[in-house]
């Protein structure tokens, strides 16, 4: 159970470990007349507050008053990093903020975001970034000696966009065309915010109205409803815009490639908030949804429907509904693991998943239940699961998983890399069902997901469940110490 910077990690089990997405993202633009009534570094903090989910090693804010660039950036999660003092030295009429989770390059602060750099004309540029880059080596080797000052991919394009004294837009109509692999950036210097995605659009990124007198980008439209901005529309692929210009400001846009739209099917499983829209669907519809599908393809006899919480809600609301099978908790969930100073002892890390999850006896015992859960990536959580259930009582224990079977390593912004780490890389369903001493197991089909989300199949990224990969990725380009050769 690792303790990072003082605080316990929302990783109890250092040998499961849940999927990690890349990051969040959230910038936001106000006339500069409006600044001292808008606050953006507090905006950018509640944007924050609604993207801890996308990342929790680190989080950092930028803002700038038309004249200079502050960041402030630390280790923890966005209510340790920031507070009221600290927020209330955050002024300016357009910031950038960002929340962690390391993909390319390790969790330090040298490496948490919002990045800054110098441009030559004594401006700055401040980058937040979601995603990861797949030809970081190549774009590491425009640089000149020095020019690196952290070991993330990163901090590589914020080095690349730099270069064009006071002309970011010119530099990323040079830099984005020859970047490749999961990107949705924001951007600022002084005085303009900018945002860009990846012409496969891997990662969510959406622009929103703020009180009809600003601007906000974010990862996720539940962002925007945290602010209370109105959902636009979402950035393209291959789309860069800037904001800025007088009065309410303008959004100007322009194509630095044509899209091919490849959007991440597993942000509409696992990674992104239910109360989110992407692409026009909600991701709270499409769980319950796939839950109901799911129901239908394997469907079982038994007393109780759990979820396991909270990442099987919604699907097991849907497979209650059309099983007919009461829906019922069966679990409990300890919502403050990750959020204490306090460092295990031994004995309470033996205990594992019994701090996070612990079992409501009188609701499970003598049943046969069916749980669900949106995916198993390693396996030891959901065999800890089972394990509990039993002891609290129940006589049957049914898994199922609303996505398929994760048997290949993600390149594009989620933390599993390689297959050995994927227990449906290495075991078939029954394998697996052994290995988690489950009575049954039932993965939902991937063209039944697909069906869910409403998305068509060639503009959807399936890569971790099918190995079908739309941007192909080198051997040299896979890992996430690329930049740092003395680590394993």
């Amino acid at each position: 159970m690792p303790l990072r910077y003082g605080r316990l990690s929302h990783d109890l089990d250092p040998t499961d470990r849940a999927p990690q997405d890349a990051c969040g993202v959230f910038g936001v633009w106000v006339p500069p007349e409006q600044a001292s009534r808008a606050e953006v570094g507090k905006l950018a903090y509640y944007g924050l507050y609604a993207l801890q989910h996308r990342g929790q090693e680190s989080a950092g804010i930028s803002v700038s008053d038309g004249s200079r660039i502050v960041v402030y950036k630390d280790m923890g999660l966005v209510a340790q990093v920031f507070d009221e003092s600290v927020l209330s030295t955050l002024r300016g009429h357009l910031a950038v903020g960002h929340c962690r989770y390391s993909t390319t390059g390790a969790s330090t602060w040298e490496n948490a975001q919002p990045t800054f750099r110098s441009t030559g004309d004594g401006g700055g540029l401040a980058l937040a970034h979601n995603g990861n880059l797949i030809n970081t080596p190549e774009l590491a080797a425009r640089l000149g000696a020095g020019e690196r000052t952290a070991t993330s991919d990163t901090d590589v394009l914020s080095a690349l966009l730099a270069t064009r004294d006071g002309d970011p837009m010119a530099a990323a109509r040079e830099i984005l065309p020859v970047t490749r692999g999961a990107f949705s950036l924001v951007f600022m210097n002084e005085t303009t915010l900018y945002a860009a995605r990846d012409p496969e659009g891997v990662r969510p990124l959406v622009l929103g109205r703020w009180e009809d007198r600003g601007w906000v980008v974010a990862s996720e439209t539940a962002a925007l409803d945290i602010v209370g901005a109105r959902f636009v529309r979402e950035i393209e692929p291959g789309e860069l815009i800037a904001i800025d210009g007088p009065g309410v400001g303008d959004v100007r846009s322009e194509r630095f490639a044509e899209p091919r739209p490849k959007g991440c099917l597993f942000e509409y499983v696992y990674l992104a908030r239910p109360d989110t829209t992407i692409a026009g669907r909600s991701v709270q519809a499409t769980r319950v949804e796939v839950g109901r599908r799911l129901a239908l393809e394997h469907p079982v006899e038994a007393d109780l429907v759990i979820p396991t919480p909270e990442s099987g809600t919604p699907a097991a609301i849907g497979y209650a509904e059309a099983s007919g099978i009461p829906y019922g908790q069966g679990l409990v969930k300890n919502s403050y693991v990750g959020r204490t100073f306090i460092q295990p002892s031994q004995t309470i890390r033996q205990l594992g998943i019994r701090l996070k999850l612990n079992p409501l006896r009188e609701a499970i015992e003598g049943k046969r239940l069916v749980v669900v859960d949106d995916s198993i990536v390693r396996g030891n959580t959901q065999r800890q699961v089972v394990a509990l259930l039993r002891e609290a009582g129940a006589t049957e224990v049914h898994v199922r998983i609303s996505s398929p079977p994760v048997s290949w390593p993600c390149f594009y912004g989620i933390d599993f890399a390689t297959r050995q780490e994927l227990i449906a890389g290495r075991l078939d369903v029954e394998g697996i069902r052994d290995s988690i001493n489950a009575d049954s197991l039932g993965f939902i089909a991937l063209d039944e997901l697909i069906a869910a989300s409403r998305i068509p199949k060639d503009r959807l990224c399936r890569a971790c469940f099918d190995g079908e990969y739309p941007i192909p990725v080198e051997e040299s380009a896979r890992g996430k110490y690329l930049l740092e050769p003395s680590r394993p």
